[in-house]
């Protein structure tokens, strides 16, 4: 026998982050691993003429958990996944959006504050298809699209403001290499 069954009744289930360390990846040097994204849209810029729209590229910063300082999602590289599948998890849960991931920006060497110690750094682009009404860390963050100008201002992490100049060296490469 075969039921169907009406999707308006169905409820997902809710986004819960991750929490623990049991699944943390570390490097060589007993470092922790972390990855995150960049999230970035092109916002529509209404001008003049009919027959060219202008395209203003934007990014979303969010706040730490503590709310005093503005940065890129990023969180723990866990072993049950990829490195890309955790930079997607990370900006779901803190950031609330998913898009298509592009190819690494890099890897960065930093010093914890809150721990004293070396953390390994990837950073991806990702082009946002999808923001959430409701994500998992929805109370403890704010999130904002701004523009690159203005992320490199508030973002706290230099080796986030230095993604951010590569993804921004990136799109300029990008964009020369069509009009060329």
């Amino acid at each position: 026998m075969l039921a169907v069954v009406s999707q308006e009744n169905v409820v997902a289930p809710p986004l819960v982050s991750r929490a623990g360390r049991h699944l943390q990846r570390y490097n060589k040097q007993g470092g922790r691993q972390v990855v995150g994204c960049i999230p970035y849209r092109y916002k529509i810029i209404e001008t003049s003429s009919l027959d060219e729209e202008e395209k203003e590229l934007e990014v979303l910063v969010i706040s730490s958990q503590n709310g005093k300082q503005m940065l890129f999602p990023k969180g723990g590289w866990e072993l049950d996944e990829s490195m890309t599948e955790a930079a997607m998890r990370e900006t779901l849960e803190e950031a609330g959006v998913r898009g298509t991931i592009e190819h690494k920006l890099g890897t960065w060497s930093f010093k914890s504050k809150r721990h004293g110690t070396y953390y390994e750094g990837y950073m991806f682009p990702l082009l946002v298809q999808e923001q959430l009404d409701t994500w998992p860390e929805q109370n403890f963050r704010q999130r904002a699209w701004m523009t690159v100008a203005e992320a490199r201002k508030v973002c706290h992490h230099l080796w986030m403001k230095e993604a951010l100049d590569r993804f921004e060296q990136r799109l300029k490469s990008r964009q020369q290499h069509i009009e060329g």
